[in-house]
């Protein structure tokens, strides 16, 4: 045999018109066989193009010749088919002639009597029963002729392909089927007389080059590597073969070669040790090849299932071992299979339906048994075809579906639902995360489609009542809408709640709660527009109550035997009216004593003196006043003798928590912020190297102005420290924060109590003062930073920026800061609430090691430190954490560790060698900057934190390096001063 592309050079292009989407194309054929209805659509494909250009009429043949050599149909005559037209006589004849020559495990009779077990488990099928009798005469004899006609196989190609397997047979007996490559096998088997004509032998050769490129390099069971030698050897064979070249003589070169590679690539096996050859049983093209023969079990005239369908089933079955299918994909793709030409029919074939709907349960059943990576990809997107149509017509229910196709809606939905809980359930991770919060997809998903058709149903009746009005019907708008929604919510009611209910129990409640948000948004926006009041104002108020009426009925209804009553759905109904003269009275009557309060408020805190001595409480007289105050306007607001809306209370509370928040804000305006006291950080030195830091003459130069050794501290460095006062503030902010909660629960107590309150709308009631509290909560936060930096860096910056290892660090240690500092908390603890003392505590603790780091870090050129020095900063910085710890009665370690953490990292630089700093110096800079421009690195900008990977905390440390080599590195590298 000669070269395949002189046959027909053009071969491959022409059997590429039908391009990788076999599944689409075939779907597209059988809808329009089915029915002739434009919303009879196909479902979309369940899994993705194969990415090599074999047509639905290859998948076909493919699938045919699997089917035939799992089940060893290698009988010398082709099975006969007879057509419907034919004569009886000649059908007669046929069938004895055709069932004499086929093997005994094919010669069954399948008639209307078989008891099938698929018929069973996928539920009634009497229609389909009743039309057996009739057609059983004009069956082909054997299943395996069945399935040949539905896959398209002519007589005569069967033939070949039989004749094939033999000569198969013939040479390797004993050999499974599942053992042989049958692509490869075809390949050397068939030769150009076994074809009527050369352009089919090409086309089969390509066809089954195809096959091998599809099932062995572009999708194959086991991945390939890039460094695998025989899939480039056999893709340089097929892209050969595709260009002409390829001889298929038996003993070719060529094809030895292809031999040599497919059967080393159909070889591996996930397991190992085993003899199958997989070439067919990678995803997705064992399920195009599958799809093609689960097309056979349907009957492509009435859309239905075969009479024959268990037997269909288990020659089917036979295929599973070389396709790679097992029990659980098949449900999944039948499922999908049943539901499409369910679709395909236009939505009339309920025993479809009810077989998809069976066959979907054993899919859930599978999905909680698997977490198969593969599988559950498949499962998701056969899932995601099947709700994609689904829910297209539930969330529009009220569009798609009427009285006289009600009965598919049950169905449809319980599939909808059923695919929705599998993909969520058994699939998303997020729903495990979620599903302590109570996640219920059931619920979700019937919500979902009530609301998305209710609301879709609304919009269209809206419509309908603006084109009723006209220069006759002077009947409003509104009020129209109003009674075409009472009907709307009755035929929901009447006709698809009591479907919907099997999943959601208050099915009409989401219905009418929704009709009810409806309407009420279209009567908000009428209710704006009224100046006063006319027949057509009062028309539609009418109208709307009616409504209202209506609707709250069903609801109670509908709900008689719920926990509740239907409560819960009518808290999700605000009523539509509210009497509009009261409420303005009720908002006049809040602003003025609202307006009058803060005025009270400004008065008193200019008069507050915050003295603990004067308070023996430790916090403001006038906080105290004001929140009487308040007590006693919320108490005269629940008695005014008005029934009290529940829409009004917010306007009061929303009042008063802007009393408390403007309290709270003027209270801590006076503190500053905690940049205040921080003092600038001087230019960067060098040290003065010597036997000494000082000459024998001179004395260290401290100067007693605060703040001097480490620059300006904007002024506020010499004034005096009112710490107890601010500690008043803080106590203040703190007493205001905890009665606001017994604010809340008063007002949801006087709520609970008056009659509106059994409307059930005080759970969603703003009463959370939420201003206020915010402002509380910022302004202690506020405080204590200022009076802890202030502490700090002013108040005890004589025993800390201003002495501290000035001259050296043997001559001024750290215990003099301590002791003041435990002055200070001494003072604190006497004053403070438990609630905000340690907090200020805390904060005060960060601020002393942010202190000490500035010493160690801008200490100026009063300070210097060796590398022996670092163990007596490291001693400091140890007795600087004992002073909060406290032996066990002071701040917990886990507070201490975390204020100290930035210290403890910096430390171990002060003990690194000169030669070491400079190097890493050098490495953080290039990284931060790249490399130097004429050996000069730029100056770092000061970090935000001190951190020991930071080439300007590197740097300062050896500004204050008491070394020669430090401070000739800093001479040429930035020509910095000894002095300021």
């Amino acid at each position: 045999m000669g070269c395949i592309a002189r046959l027909l050079p053009d071969s491959r292009c022409n059997s590429a018109a039908s391009p990788t989407s076999s599944l689409s194309s075939d779907l597209q054929t059988a809808a329009a066989a089915t029915t002739a209805s434009s919303s009879a659509m196909p479902l979309a494909a369940p899994f993705s193009d194969l990415g090599v250009p074999l047509s639905a009429s290859d998948l076909r043949t493919t699938a045919y010749e699997v089917l035939a050599a799992a089940s060893r149909a290698t009988g010398g005559k082709p099975l006969t088919y007879i057509p419907q037209s034919a004569s009886a006589a000649t059908r007669s004849t046929s069938s004895t002639s055709t069932s004499t020559s086929t093997s005994s495990s094919l010669q069954r009779s399948l008639t209307s009597t078989a008891a099938t077990k698929v018929n069973k488990a996928l539920g009634p099928r009497s229609s389909t029963a009743s039309k057996v009798t009739r057609e059983a005469s004009r069956r082909p004899a054997t299943v395996l002729e069945l399935v040949r006609v539905k896959l398209r196989v002519t007589e005569q190609d069967d033939a070949r392909i039989r004749r094939g397997l033999l000569r198969i047979a013939a040479g390797q007996l004993g050999r499974r089927a599942e053992s042989m490559i049958l692509p490869l096998e075809f390949l050397q088997q068939f030769k150009v007389s076994d074809f009527p004509h050369p352009h089919e032998y090409v086309s089969c050769q390509l066809r089954n080059l195809k096959l091998l490129e599809a099932g062995l390099l572009v999708h194959p069971l086991v991945p390939l590597s890039k460094s695998d030698n025989y899939a480039q050897r056999l893709r340089q064979i097929i892209h050969k073969a595709y260009d002409g070249s390829l001889e298929t003589g038996k003993d070719s070169e060529s094809v030895q070669e292809l031999c040599s590679a497919v059967n080393s690539l159909a070889g591996r096996s996930l397991g190992g040790g085993s003899d199958e050859c997989h070439w067919a049983d990678g995803f997705p093209l064992n399920l195009h090849i599958y799809q093609m023969l689960v097309e056979a079990c349907f009957d492509s005239e009435h859309g239905t299932l075969v009479a024959e369908i268990d037997e269909v089933m288990g020659l089917l079955k036979k295929t599973w071992v070389i396709l790679g299918i097992n029990q659980m994909l098949h449900n999944l793709y039948f499922t999908w299979a049943l539901f499409n030409h369910f679709a395909m029919s236009d939505q009339v074939d309920i025993e479809l339906l009810s077989a998809a709907e069976a066959q979907l349960s054993e899919v859930a059943k599978d999905a909680k048994t698997t977490e198969d990576p593969d599988y559950c990809e498949i499962l998701s997107s056969t899932l995601s075809s099947i709700m994609g149509w689904t829910d297209k017509r539930l969330l529009a229910y009220h569009e798609y579906f009427n009285s006289s196709n009600i009965d598919s809606m049950q169905g449809i939905v319980s599939i909808g639902v059923s695919a929705a809980k599998i993909l969520v359930e058994d699939i998303s991770q997020e729903y495990h995360i979620r599903r302590k919060e109570g996640t219920d997809v059931v619920h979700g998903r019937i919500e979902a489609y009530i609301r998305s058709s209710v609301s879709a149903a609304f919009a269209q009746r809206m419509e309908e009542a603006v084109s009723k009005r006209s220069s006759r019907n002077h009947v409003p708008v509104l009020s129209i809408l109003a009674n075409d929604t009472n009907d709307l919510a009755t035929k929901d009611r009447n006709m698809y709640s009591p479907i919907l209910t099997e999943w959601h129990p208050f099915a009409s409640g989401v219905a009418v709660a929704t009709l009810h948000s409806c309407f009420g948004n279209e009567l908000k926006q009428f209710i704006v527009g009224i100046t006063k009041l006319t027949p057509d104002t009062a028309e539609v108020l009418n109208a709307a109550d009616k409504l209202e009426k209506n609707l709250v009925n069903i609801v109670v209804e509908d709900s008689v035997n719920s926990d509740d009553g239907g409560k819960s759905w009518i808290r999700q109904m605000p009523p539509y009216e509210a009497e509009n003269a009261i409420a303005n009275l009720v908002k006049a009557w809040v602003k003025e004593r609202v307006d009058r309060l803060k005025g009270w408020v400004d008065q008193s805190l200019q008069q507050e003196t915050w003295n603990p001595q004067a308070n023996r409480p430790s916090f403001a007289p006038s906080s105290v006043e004001m929140l009487k105050i308040i007590n006693e306007v919320l108490d005269t607001f629940f008695q005014l003798s008005i029934s009290v809306h529940s829409t009004l209370f917010p306007d009061l509370a929303a009042g008063l928590d802007r009393i408390l928040q403007h309290y709270a804000s003027k209270a801590k305006s006076y503190c500053g912020t905690r940049s205040t006291p921080i003092p600038q950080l001087p230019h960067l030195t060098r040290c003065d190297v010597g036997p000494k830091l000082f000459k024998k003459k001179e004395k260290p130069h401290v100067l007693t102005k605060r703040g001097s050794q480490v620059g300006s501290s904007n002024g506020n460095g010499a004034c005096a420290l009112d710490l107890p006062k601010l500690c008043v503030q803080i106590n203040t902010l703190h007493y205001i924060r905890t009665e606001v909660e017994n604010l809340k629960k008063k007002a949801r107590k006087y709520l609970r109590n008056s009659e509106l309150a059994q409307d059930g709308i005080t759970d969603g009631m703003n009463i959370n003062f939420e201003l206020s509290q915010a402002s509380c909560q910022d302004g202690i936060r506020q405080l204590c930073d200022t009076t802890a930096y202030n502490v700090v860096f002013s108040y005890l910056s004589h025993v800390l920026l201003d002495t501290l290892y000035v001259g050296g660090t043997a001559s001024n240690r750290v215990e003099p800061f301590l002791r003041e500092l435990h002055s200070i908390l001494r003072m604190i603890s006497g004053i403070m609430y438990n609630g905000v003392r340690d907090r200020l505590m805390t904060v005060l603790m960060k601020a002393s090691f942010d202190g000490f780091l500035l010493v160690l870090l801008a200490g100026g050129p009063t300070r210097a430190f060796t590398l022996q020095d670092s163990q007596t900063i490291e001693n400091d910085f140890r007795a600087l954490r004992g002073l909060y710890l406290a032996n066990g009665d002071g701040l917990s370690c886990e507070l201490v560790d975390k204020a100290s953490l930035e210290a403890k990292n910096i430390l171990p630089l002060l003990r690194t060698d000169t030669e070491s700093l400079i190097q890493r110096f050098k490495q953080t800079i290039s990284e931060c900057s790249g490399s130097p421009t004429k050996s000069r690195f730029p100056i770092p900008p000061v970090p935000t934190q001190w951190s020991a990977n930071n080439p300007n905390t590197i740097l300062r440390v050896l500004c204050y390096r008491n070394d020669e080599a430090a401070s000739k590195f800093l001479k040429k590298t930035y020509n910095l001063p000894k002095k300021l």
